[in-house]
C-alpha cells in the first residue's frame, strides 16, 4: 500500500509507518514505501489523517486498543482485513467516536507475505471492498474510496455480512480447497511417485496452499460460519460430479463440463472487460492530500465513472435495433 500510495501523483503526503517485527519499519522506508519508521503504534498514529491498519485479522483488536487514545480528532481509520463483521465489532468497540472506520478490503492477495513480497501494482484492476461502519461519515467514505482510486483499484460497497458471505465463496473457500488438495496426494503413500508427474495443473490448484498459516487461521477463526457453508457446497457440488461421472452417460458428462468451460470462459471475458470500463486511472497532477480527505477528488471521479458507464449503455440500447 505504501509504495502504491507513494507511486500516485498525491501532493503533499508522509506516510509513516509502524511494524512490530524489528526491522521491518526501516526496511520500507529503505525501499521508499514510507517516508518515517516510527517507534511505536501511538507515535505512528499521532497527527495521521488516515490510518491504515494492515495486521494480521488477530492482531487488529489489540491494535485499535493500543492507538484509540492516540488518534487524532475527525481521524479516518481503515484496514485491510479479509473478513469484516469481527473487525467492525472491534472498531465500534474500541475506537473513539471523534474518529470514522471505514472497513477495506483490496481483493488482490497472493500467497507470498512479507516486506520482500510488497509490489506497487498490485491492487491495479482489482475490486476494493468499501465497508463503512455505520457511524462513518460521508467524507470518510468518499476519501477511502479516493484511496482504492489512487491505487487504482476498484472501489465496491458491501456491508460486512454480504463482504464475509462472498468473500467466503470466492476467496476463503478456494483456500481451503487448495489445502485440501494437496494434502490429499501428499498423504497418499504414492507421493514420492505421483509428485514426479504432478506438473503446472497440480502446481496452479494448490498455489494457495503456500498462504501464511496464520492468514488462513485468522480467516478460518472470524469468518467461520460462512466458510463451512461454502464448504459444504463444495462437497455436494463434488458429490454431483462424481455421481455424473460414476453413471457414465457421455453426453451429460460432455454438456456439463462444456456448460461449465462456457460460463468461466465467459466470466473471465466480460469481468476483463468491466474492469477496463470502470476502473479509475491514475489521479491527475495537483491532487492533493486535503483533495482526498475531503473525498472531493473521489466523488468527482465517481460521478465521471458512472457518466461514462451511463454513456455506454445508451450506445449499446442505441446498437441493439440494429443487431436485430
Amino acid at each position: 500500500m505504501g509504495l502504491a500510495l507513494k507511486r500516485s501523483r498525491l501532493k503533499d503526503i508522509e506516510i509513516a509507518g509502524y511494524d512490530v517485527e524489528r526491522g521491518v519499519a526501516n526496511k520500507a522506508q529503505r525501499m521508499g514505501a514510507i517516508d518515517r519508521a516510527a517507534s511505536d503504534a501511538r507515535t505512528a498514529v499521532r497527527e495521521a489523517a488516515i490510518v491504515i491498519i494492515a495486521t494480521p485479522i488477530s492482531a487488529m483488536r489489540e491494535v485499535m486498543g493500543e492507538i484509540a487514545e492516540a488518534l487524532p480528532d475527525n481521524c479516518i481509520v481503515t484496514d485491510t482485513a479479509s473478513t469484516k463483521a469481527e473487525v467492525l465489532r472491534w472498531a465500534e468497540e474500541l475506537l473513539p467516536r471523534r474518529v470514522s472506520f471505514v472497513g477495506g478490503h483490496p481483493m488482490a492477495g497472493k500467497e507470498q507475505s512479507g516486506i520482500d513480497a510488497a509490489e506497487a501494482g498490485l491492487f491495479e484492476g482489482r475490486a476494493y471492498c468499501i465497508v463503512p461502519s455505520v457511524s462513518a461519515k460521508e467524507t470518510a467514505v468518499n476519501s477511502i474510496v479516493g484511496l482504492a482510486q489512487l491505487v487504482n483499484a476498484i472501489p465496491v460497497y458491501l456491508d460486512a455480512q454480504e463482504h464475509d458471505s462472498y468473500a467466503a465463496a470466492v476467496s476463503h473457500l478456494p483456500l481451503v480447497a487448495c489445502a485440501a488438495l494437496f494434502s490429499l496426494a501428499r498423504e497418499s503413500p504414492a507421493w514420492p511417485e505421483m509428485s514426479q508427474v504432478a506438473s503446472t495443473g497440480f502446481r496452479d490448484a494448490t498455489r494457495l496452499a503456500s498462504t501464511n498459516p496464520e492468514l488462513t487461521d485468522d480467516i478460518v477463526r472470524t469468518n467461520r460460519e460462512q466458510v463451512v457453508h461454502w464448504v459444504n457446497r463444495m462437497v455436494q457440488e463434488l458429490m454431483r460430479l462424481r455421481d455424473l461421472i460414476e453413471k457414465g452417460d457421455e453426453e451429460e458428462i460432455f454438456k456439463t463440463f462444456a456448460k461449465i468451460q462456457f460460463e468461466r470462459d465467459t466470466y473471465i471475458t466480460t469481468g476483463a472487460k468491466r474492469r477496463e470500463e470502470a476502473a479509475a486511472p491514475m489521479p491527475e497532477a495537483g491532487v492533493t492530500v486535503s483533495d482526498l480527505l475531503v473525498g472531493e477528488w473521489a466523488a468527482r471521479r465517481t460521478r465521471e465513472i458512472m457518466k461514462s458507464l451511463e454513456e455506454q449503455e445508451r450506445r449499446a440500447r442505441e446498437r441493439r435495433p440494429r443487431r436485430k
